[in-house]
């Protein structure tokens, strides 16, 4: 394993972070946060000395594979995790703990908060914290593949592993131009919602920070009421197109830009039963809300814009909140709940299992029961009239056993962690164990969209760390380093 010429691409890595870590100085300055500046300053120089050291500790090295490719992806999230809790510690932020928490949620787009008065932060801290998920949301080393040409040919096996879903389509022959055209996608997104929150009436601070956890689906706001305190359908309407549309893969809009033929979009099948999961859930919930009385007071069209957005938001895993959920009817928290095991597209910025593994997941079972009483018959899994390759269906249900393991795991952990005299139970634990490793953000109860993860001891929040760095790398990858095999030469 050619370890030093791994230590030297991650000192590359590093190096490219400190440089994204002096954007927040601009903010810093804005609004007169001179403190906050040094800390973003001291936080970019030292992540930036630590690149060098790694580069000059390291080697050169012309082709990397799959161990190392393994090894700069889960390295480059953790030490990128670690120098995004600096600034948190130096402006007194949190604790160093809590830094960690809060750094490893926004970089994986998670979105859950240890921050009981968001809008007593300061701007710089806030503005990193929701530019952090926006760095996350593509992939920081997504970014790190378009930047730097001599990965070669074990860039193709880190894009992979970054990107998520059970394949990898790639958009060019090189795959550096491919991450260089999904960032290309993403910036374009970033400035469209940008201009549409600032037209509605947002002012640039609010409108970059909430569009940074939008197109990320993340759910990082600077505000405690998240998108509710804006009080403003138009601003919600915005939010939730683009975070259907940041769920949505992202190599469908560089097919729709590069050849202009929306028939070749809607026949993509994920894409069709992603937005018939939205619709579905949507009307369904919203049904439920008029049914039981609910909106009784607010009508039918909030009940249906509300029902909307948080069903966009859970099902992309971006987190934010226009209602409190936890305080809806049983039903309707339990659809909740179902969205939360789904997901977004592949290829997209979204967490979660993805539309595509359910239904690869599904068929595949379904396939197990006609094998039952046709055991020598040879049957395929087709989706989109396209026949799935074997070692896609066998690396989905991989993935199905070791997410509800590790989900299940989560939950036990949680659960002694809180002990019978908590003020929450199994459905705090549970949530919090599905929404940290889906990358989600808010659950019930004690981690609803009205809480926060603050309560937690630190070593459950180290847990919670864990399962958010293994749902961002879609478990294998993390899963790979406690094999024998991997370590052997």
């Amino acid at each position: 394993m050619k370890l030093r010429a791994t230590l030297a691409f991650l000192g590359r890595l590093l190096v490219v972070l400190a440089a994204a870590e002096l954007l927040p100085i601009v903010c810093c300055l804005w609004y007169g946060e001179t403190r906050a500046a040094v800390a973003f300053l001291v936080t970019a120089l030292i992540t930036a000395g630590a690149g060098w050291a790694a580069i000059l500790g390291g080697r050169k090295a012309g082709v990397v594979y799959r161990r190392e490719g393994i090894l700069i992806v889960v390295g480059g999230w953790l030490l990128a995790s670690l120098s995004g809790a600096l600034p948190y510690v130096l402006t007194g932020t949190a604790g160093p703990i809590d830094a960690l928490f809060e750094s490893v949620s926004g970089l994986t787009a998670t979105g859950a908060s240890i921050l009981t008065s968001i809008e007593g932060t300061g701007y710089g801290v806030l503005f990193w914290r929701s530019f952090s998920q926006w760095l996350g949301g593509m992939g920081i080393i997504v970014l790190f593949v378009a930047l730097l040409p001599e990965l070669g040919a074990g860039a193709r096996f880190i894009y992979k592993l970054e990107v998520p879903g059970p394949t990898a389509e790639t958009l060019h022959p090189r795959v550096r131009d491919t991450a260089a055209a999904m960032w290309r996608i993403y910036a374009l997104l970033t400035l469209a919602q940008v201009v549409l929150l600032l037209a509605a009436g947002l002012n640039l601070f609010d409108a970059l920070t909430h569009t940074f956890s939008t197109l990320s689906t993340g759910g990082f706001s600077p505000r405690n009421a998240s998108v509710a305190a804006f009080d403003s359908p138009a601003v919600e309407l915005i939010v939730i197109l683009f975070m259907v549309l940041a769920g949505a893969n992202f190599s469908l809009y560089y097919r729709l830009g590069r050849l202009g033929r929306e028939s070749q979009i809607w026949r993509d099948p994920e894409l069709r039963i992603y937005l018939a999961v939205v619709a579905g859930f949507t009307g369904w919930i919203t049904w439920h809300l008029v049914a039981t009385g609910t909106y009784a007071e607010r009508g039918i069209s909030r009940a249906a814009l509300d029902a909307l957005f948080q069903v966009s938001s859970i099902l992309t895993t971006t987190g934010f909140a226009t209602a409190n959920y936890d305080q809806w009817p049983v039903l309707a928290k339990g659809l909740m709940v179902v969205l939360m095991f789904i997901g977004g597209s592949a290829g997209s910025t979204a967490g979660g299992l993805k539309i595509i593994r359910m239904v690869v997941g599904i068929k595949a079972a379904l396939r197990e029961v006609r094998l039952i009483f046709s055991p020598s018959a040879v049957i395929a899994v087709f989706v989109g009239g396209k026949a799935v390759p074997e070692s896609v269906v066998r690396s989905v249900m991989g993935i199905f056993i070791l997410y509800f393991s590790l989900w299940g795991l989560g939950t036990l952990l949680l659960t002694v962690g809180l002990g019978d005299t908590a003020p929450y139970g199994l459905h705090t634990s549970a949530t919090a164990s599905i929404v940290t490793l889906g990358n989600i953000g808010p659950g019930l109860e004690g981690v609803g969209p009205a809480g926060n993860f603050a309560f937690f001891s630190g070593w459950q929040k180290l847990v919670m760390v864990m399962l958010m760095l293994a749902g961002r790398l879609e478990v294998y990858a993390i899963a790979a380093l406690f094999t024998l095999a991997f370590w052997r030469k």
